[in-house]
């Protein structure tokens, strides 16, 4: 088995056996990764990747919004994760069309801040998880 394959299998096992909390931990490290592969990209001239994986962090984006329970409590969480989201995939598009890495760099350390605040809510035990 080769390194690809044994890595492909660990993920799908990663995420087969995650808690939703976990799930959306593994989104916001895609977008992450996605979005500084579309940064050096964009430093190479390499628009062409750069739009590919610009576009991926974007959709993982619209799953993460996707997610939201606009309905929990009063909903404010909700609108302001989506209000977040928003600016993320505006910020992506601005820095695609301009050509500018360094309008990612305060979206990854955005995705970064939120993956942390879902990390310890997936580190919680289950019952005091509320995914919305």
């Amino acid at each position: 088995m080769s390194y690809a394959q044994a890595n492909q299998k660990y993920t799908e096992a990663a995420v087969l056996s995650a808690s939703p909390a976990q799930l959306i931990v593994l989104l916001y490290d895609g977008a992450v990764r996605f979005m500084q592969q579309g940064a050096v990209a964009l430093q190479h001239d390499q628009i062409a990747i750069a739009r590919e994986k610009l576009f991926k962090a974007e959709a993982i984006l619209n799953e993460l919004n996707q997610t939201l329970d606009m309905d929990a409590g009063d909903g404010e969480l909700a609108r302001n994760l989506r209000s977040l989201y928003l600016f993320c995939k505006q910020q992506l598009m601005t820095a695609l069309l301009e050509k500018d890495p360094t309008l990612i760099q305060p979206v990854i350390s955005l995705m970064r801040e939120l993956r942390g605040s879902w990390q310890q809510a997936a580190s919680q035990p289950a019952a005091a998880v509320a995914v919305s």
